[in-house]
């Protein structure tokens, strides 16, 4: 049922924003640090022409998928740890967390296997330009390695962040932001002795900060870490009496999150389709959504944290009660990165060095961008933090598949493909999906129905 709050009940208490930004802004701070390096990419990339951006991006698009779908195996744990950080349930807590790594071993292993096999055709699905597809798989072939890297650290740095361990994937993205640009400065342009690989240096020096973040990430976690203190030998632990609830619970996220990856490649072929311009454009508008999500993602989160941590003290009210100060924080996010945005665009737009149709392309794509972050900011705050936080996956599981699937896909494909509309209006339908989910989620939050009992291992 749904509760009657007070106005006052929106705006939370003192702790909660405490409790929030301790675990928010190191976050946002590490996504801004991943946005800085896309942009030191793209900005070195671009002296080598809309053909290696391009490639680079599409290329980056593939990668993109893995990475989204080891969030989901990440965030779909993180569910459960964060649950049962708060229910003081350990041995629970680290099943759960070799459950995640021994998928994320699978997917690593069969995305591995496939860049190594077919590159040249997972480029050929993003683009039919013969060059864009023959740096593409420069890229990929480079770049081969960085999967286990990619999935080891990125799913521990999710835990860790879920039992409130902000701290140290920080200090590793720091590091590994000066590792990374350092190494694409010497091999994209040849420095210091260094051959010059141009857009194979972008990618080794890519896989060198990725394999950095490995051994600091998966250091910590496995040998110094003392909250969870999940050791190498915990890998061979027995999880079947934690299985049933972990599959239900962390698959249809693992689900939502997979359609989401593959939602975003049809928008990159759709892309790809219309021209390598279009491409280049959108190269540059993501550095800038990134830049101006960052704080999102940190309050996103932190949003599904503290649900976890409250519903596992038991205090179903006060987490519905949290939702609502969430829900009005997204708003007000979501117009400050569009003010963001609209600062910003000017002069990052005309920093990169792409042609004339590109950057007209770009600026279009940004005023799409302006009206979607506000609703995108709400969105991401209840889907990736309270809503599932609060168990309800298989209900946003549904949400992506339908109005992704049903909604975005085919409505950008018609605009870009078919009616050959602005590049305002393609975007713009590509990304409508998120309206719709910021306002039908809006209505679950009310119901009250996303709260959800979860059982620890050995309960019945």
């Amino acid at each position: 049922m749904e509760e009657k709050v007070r106005f006052r009940d929106y705006l939370g208490d003192k702790q909660l924003y405490k409790d929030m930004f301790r675990i928010a802004i190191p976050i946002s701070l590490q996504s801004l640090i991943t946005v800085g390096i896309n942009l030191m990419d793209t900005i070195m990339l671009s002296q080598m022409g809309d053909a290696q951006l391009s490639a680079s991006s599409l290329a980056g698009q593939f990668i993109n998928v893995f990475m989204i779908f080891c969030m989901g195996i990440g965030m779909g744990a993180s569910v459960l740890t964060s649950r049962f950080w708060g229910m003081k349930d350990l041995g629970s807590l680290k099943k759960a967390v070799t459950i995640m790594l021994r998928f994320c071993f699978i997917f690593s292993t069969v995305f591995t296997a496939a860049t190594i096999i077919c590159p040249s055709l997972i480029m050929q699905i993003y683009s039919s330009e013969a060059d864009i597809i023959d740096y593409g798989v420069t890229y990929l072939r480079w770049i081969i390695p960085t999967y286990f890297c990619m999935g080891f650290s990125l799913t521990c740095t999710i835990v860790l962040r879920s039992v409130g361990q902000v701290k140290i994937p920080l200090t590793s993205s720091i590091i590994a932001f000066f590792v990374n640009v350092f190494f694409n400065w010497v091999f994209i342009f040849g420095k210091l002795g260094a051959p010059r690989m141009e857009i194979g240096g972008a990618a080794l020096g890519t896989l060198i900060a990725r394999i950095f973040e490995l051994l600091f990430i998966c250091g910590y976690f496995f040998l110094f870490d003392k909250r969870i203190t999940y050791r190498f030998r915990d890998l061979f632990t027995k999880c079947r009496d934690l299985l049933r609830e972990y599959i239900r619970i962390s698959i249809p996220v693992l689900i939502s999150d997979g359609l989401l990856a593959l939602g975003n490649n049809a928008v990159a072929m759709v892309m790809g389709r219309i021209g390598k311009a279009f491409v280049a454009a959108n190269s540059v508008t993501v550095v800038v959504q990134q830049l101006s999500s960052v704080l999102t993602q940190g309050i996103s989160n932190a949003s599904g944290i503290i649900t976890g941590h409250t519903m596992g003290e038991g205090d179903y009210k006060k987490a519905q009660r949290q939702g609502y100060t969430f829900l009005i924080m997204g708003f007000i996010i979501g117009v400050f990165a569009a003010l963001v945005i609209l600062l910003l665009r000017n002069p990052i737009v005309n920093y990169y060095d792409v042609s004339p149709e590109a950057r007209e392309i770009a600026f279009q794509l940004m005023d799409a961008i302006l009206i979607i972050v506000i609703f995108q900011s709400m969105n991401s705050i209840l889907t990736k933090g309270v809503l599932r936080a609060g168990g309800d996956t298989k209900f946003l599981m549904a949400g992506d598949i339908l109005f992704l699937w049903v909604a975005s896909v085919p409505l950008g494909a018609l605009a870009g493909l078919v009616f050959h509309w602005p590049a305002f209006w393609v975007y713009t339908f590509l990304k409508i999906d998120q309206i719709i989910k910021c306002i039908w989620c809006y209505f679950r939050l009310r119901s009250g129905k996303w709260l959800k009992k979860i059982h620890s291992a050995g309960s019945k």
